[in-house]
């Protein structure tokens, strides 16, 4: 289905001593990924909060395999796997740049109209762009 390569450096504040990125962190580095996949689909997180459409996430679940460490550049492949309904999936893969496979994921996300605080359908306007 529709993928995304995000392309980041490891910046030193998000390692340890050790020079090895901080678990915690790779949370982000997925939300880099979905924030850049949205946007090649002609959103963004922002555009869609001015339209009452906001998305928690309700799971995440990381598989690390080999650290991250400051400097290295990493790829993180985002996907999604199936047409969203009251949420969104994606899975991820992150690779340095040797193409070792540092860590893979998932994540779901819920449509939530923010004016209700009520889960919602996933937007008319996403599932169009995804059909194409």
């Amino acid at each position: 289905m529709k993928k995304n390569i995000t392309n980041l450096r490891v910046r030193y504040a998000e390692t340890d001593q050790m020079g090895v990125v901080y678990y915690g962190n790779y949370a982000q580095y997925l939300e880099q990924g979905r924030t850049e996949w949205l946007r090649e689909l002609g959103f963004s997180y922002k555009w869609m909060e001015e339209n009452q459409v906001i998305l928690p996430v309700t799971n995440l679940n990381i598989h690390y395999k080999l650290p991250a460490r400051y400097d290295d550049v990493i790829s993180i492949t985002t996907e999604l796997r199936k047409i969203p309904t009251f949420r969104i999936e994606f899975y991820y893969e992150i690779h340095n740049q040797n193409q070792q496979l540092l860590v893979t994921a998932e994540t779901t996300l819920v449509f939530i109209n923010s004016l209700t605080n009520k889960i919602i359908k996933a937007p008319d306007y996403l599932l169009e762009k995804l059909e194409k």
